[in-house]
């Protein structure tokens, strides 16, 4: 298939994705959202689960900026996954404070570094698979899209922009993939299949929080949640590891 076809099955994609929300009336928050099952303060610290496992984000993302730092990527290539990996360890600060004490408030500093997160991953599989200049162009507006529909939900109560920033790059990426991935040599696409398998599982999870802190009594499905996305996100760094990293005995020698 011609690249001007492909790209014009990702605009049609596009298109599709954004008609599927928006044709919903706005959507509003779960009044229940904030009622975690597991609700232990340990050491004075409330919500002791759900705010320390998301320590896992905070190692995750140290070690991907680390990676970046010793790599001799390009300016493009640098700034997109510096992004990516800023967001993780936002993410785990973000998260924890929320946890703290969870309210639409708190919650506003646990979205928008996940919203890094998610359209820093797109402009990385751009860049990757369709083209780097691309990439590069297309990341600040994709954060600034996050950024907005963090920002439209905490002041407009609709979450529709922000379910469309979360979950239309678990759409479009397959599609990119399947489209340019002309390589077999590359792994990407397979450590993408870690990060894609971890997420469903935190999703999972995060749906299952009460039966699961019902079932076991010591670990809640929340809580199990930040521990699988957050190796969600570490394949995230394998991925830029196998790929970047110039020392390829460290590559073989470490999961992430």
């Amino acid at each position: 298939m011609r690249t001007s076809y492909k790209i014009s099955l990702l605009v049609v994609v596009t298109l599709l994705a954004m008609i599927a929300v928006f044709v919903q009336g706005p959507i509003a928050e779960r009044t229940a959202y904030h009622n975690f099952c597991d609700g232990r303060t340990v050491f004075g610290v409330a919500n002791f689960a759900n705010v320390i496992s998301n320590a896992i984000f905070l190692v995750v993302g140290i070690r991907g900026l680390i990676l970046l730092q010793r790599s001799g990527v390009s300016a493009g290539i640098r700034a997109i996954y510096f992004s990516l990996f800023a967001g993780i360890v936002l993410t785990g600060f973000g998260s924890a404070y929320y946890h703290l004490s969870p309210n639409n408030g708190t919650l506003v500093f646990d979205r928008l570094p996940m919203t890094m997160v998610f359209m820093s991953l797109l402009a990385a599989i751009i860049s990757e698979f369709i083209s780097p200049a691309a990439g590069k162009v297309l990341l600040v507006p994709l954060l600034l899209t996050g950024i907005a529909s963090v920002l439209w939900w905490h002041s407009e109560g609709d979450l529709r922009l922000y379910i469309l920033v979360q979950y239309y790059p678990m759409l479009l990426i397959p599609v990119i993939l399947l489209l340019f991935s002309g390589s077999a040599s590359d792994r990407s696409w397979h450590q993408l299949a870690g990060v894609f398998g971890w997420y469903l599982v935190a999703k999972v999870f995060d749906l299952l929080d009460c039966p699961v802190w019902s079932a076991l009594g010591f670990v809640s499905g929340h809580t199990l949640k930040h521990l699988a996305a957050g190796l969600a996100t570490g394949y995230l760094v394998r991925m830029f590891r196998i790929k970047y990293s110039p020392n390829k005995k460290a590559r073989e020698r470490t999961p992430f």
